[in-house]
């Protein structure tokens, strides 16, 4: 049986398969919703890890990564700042025109190879 951080691994890499196939389709926002997804996912794998407990109820990318006792540099945090961001507005519908306008392949190729970077470091602590 894999352990619980191991799950939540198994999970985000879903979430990332996900993003890249939103990506062949053109559902871009669903790429921002996914990758949001994949690195929330990780973080709590790497709380599980570190505490051996279950990771808070979050989804707020910074509080989890001051859970997980991560120190992430200026780039990181912008870029998690960002991913949470997407996530609360793919779920609001008066948000959503507006991130849907900015929204395009390349913006979203830009995200998905970002969380990628960040899931493959997270997954190391894993």
């Amino acid at each position: 049986m894999t352990s619980i951080p191991e799950q939540w691994a198994e999970r985000a890499q879903y979430d990332l398969e996900t993003a890249r196939a939103m990506l062949k389709s053109g559902r871009f926002l669903y790429v921002l919703f996914c990758c949001q997804q994949a690195v929330e996912k990780m973080l709590k794998g790497v709380i599980a890890k570190r505490t051996e407990a279950l990771p808070p109820r979050l989804h707020d990318l910074m509080r989890l990564a001051e859970h997980a006792g991560l120190d992430l540099g200026e780039e990181q945090v912008a870029f998690m700042l960002a991913l949470s961001e997407y996530y609360v507005k793919t779920r609001y519908l008066h948000e959503i025109a507006s991130l849907s306008r900015d929204a395009s392949r390349e913006s979203a190729q830009q995200v998905l190879s970002k969380t990628e970077a960040i899931v493959e470091w997270l997954l190391s602590m894993i």
